[in-house]
């Protein structure tokens, strides 16, 4: 059957936000007493989540739950009020998502719901998707596959009518472990070697289209 759902992770993906991550991650850094990292380390980091990015940033053990929430409080302090300071989307992913209108389409992020919800609004991108999911919304993050079977089951589609776009082996995985094909974007924040599970992989978002249009 023909694709009707397409699931696009956020950060790396859709988004290049990694400026305003990084520059959130290093004000709570500095709140600690810890060194700024670049934007390079910061972007080898992302992906996994807000807790394991500022754990690894700090050098802080992961049982060590009052650094980590301390850390964390900052971040989503400075975050929440700076997400769209330079975040903007790739090129070409507005003209794609315009030439996806037919279909339905849903986001599927490592970041909070309401962070990620906040950030596409802020980008005049909330109309183009049906869903929006972060890792608090249904109890657990990518490479489970639990968000995008939830996102299929809520928006109706099954696994030959689904596929899934992202920057990271999470988003692979999490699609291939739900049944769906994957496609990797390569200019995002994971080296193009660690997407090689991927059933595409893309230079440009927009070459997505005529792969979509050619799945049976």
């Amino acid at each position: 059957m023909p694709i009707e759902l397409v699931i696009f992770d956020l950060d790396g993906t859709l988004v290049d936000s990694i400026g305003d991550i990084a520059g959130s991650v290093n004000y709570a850094l500095g709140m600690i007493g810890k060194e700024a990292l670049t934007l390079g380390e910061v972007r080898r980091l992302v992906g996994s989540g807000v807790e394991h990015l500022l754990l690894k940033a700090a050098g802080i053990d992961e049982h060590d739950l009052i650094q980590r929430d301390l850390l964390k409080g900052h971040f989503l302090l400075h975050y929440t009020e700076h997400l769209a300071d330079q975040s903007r989307p790739y090129p070409n992913v507005i003209n794609t998502l315009d030439a996806l209108a037919s279909m339905k389409k849903a986001v599927a992020s490592n970041k909070l719901e309401s962070l990620s919800k906040r950030l596409l609004d802020r980008l005049s991108m909330s109309g183009y998707f049906e869903a929006v999911y972060g890792y608090d919304s249904c109890g657990e993050r990518k490479p489970s596959p639990v968000p995008i079977l939830k996102l299929m089951e809520t928006l109706g589609a099954g696994t030959t009518q689904t596929i899934i776009i992202g920057d990271s082996s999470l988003d692979i995985q999490a699609g291939h472990s739900a049944g769906i094909k994957a496609i990797a974007v390569s200019y995002g924040y994971r080296p193009i070697a660690s997407l090689s599970d991927a059933d595409y992989i893309v230079g440009d978002i927009g070459e997505i289209l005529p792969i979509i249009k050619a799945l049976p």
